[in-house]
């Protein structure tokens, strides 16, 4: 008596699959977040001026979204103001450059340079932000020019409300 089996195997590793595989490894291979120690690589600002605790959202060359964690102890709430502590809103406006900044400084072409401030457009502000608050700051690159040259968009918001926003021009300063 002879017995005829007929397998059909499915290879996994058939191109379409290995294809999925590369490509999920790839993604998972690009950091989308960066701790503080991270952060301090990569930006000059140092305390009291560094004003992003951590990166939870990054894409390379298009946005970071940015925690800022707001505390009565940071040196502006001395005297802005007493008895009613509120966050300046040139540091919100300087917090969201600095999340920009992680975008910028991730571009192959900016190495040995030094983004910094070329012009701020349509800032607005919308809510006050105190001591306790969350800041969450997305920052999204709109242009990049002659590689020396970008424009973002900016928008901070603490807990789900719009508290800034604005247009954040950058301009790149060789330091080597």
């Amino acid at each position: 008596m002879s017995i005829l089996t007929e397998v059909n195997t499915i290879d996994p590793t058939t191109s379409t699959e290995l294809q999925t595989i590369n490509e999920t490894k790839i993604v998972s291979d690009i950091k989308t977040t960066f701790t503080s120690e991270e952060i301090q690589e990569l930006l000059p600002h140092r305390y009291p001026f560094l004003l992003v605790d951590k990166i939870i959202d990054y894409v390379p060359g298009k946005k970071a979204v940015g925690v800022k964690n707001v505390t009565i102890n940071e040196p502006q709430f001395q005297g802005h103001f007493p008895g009613r502590p509120l966050m300046p809103g040139v540091l919100i406006v300087e917090a969201m450059a600095q999340v920009g900044g992680i975008v910028l400084t991730q571009m192959s072409s900016v190495e040995g340079g030094l983004f910094v401030f070329a012009g701020i457009d349509k800032v607005r502000f919308r809510r006050q932000v105190v001591p306790g608050d969350q800041l969450v700051m997305t920052v999204e690159l709109l242009w990049v020019k002659q590689r020396r040259f970008g424009k973002m968009q900016g928008r901070a918001e603490v807990d789900g409300q719009l508290a800034c926003e604005g247009e954040l021009m950058f301009s790149l300063v060789i330091t080597s």
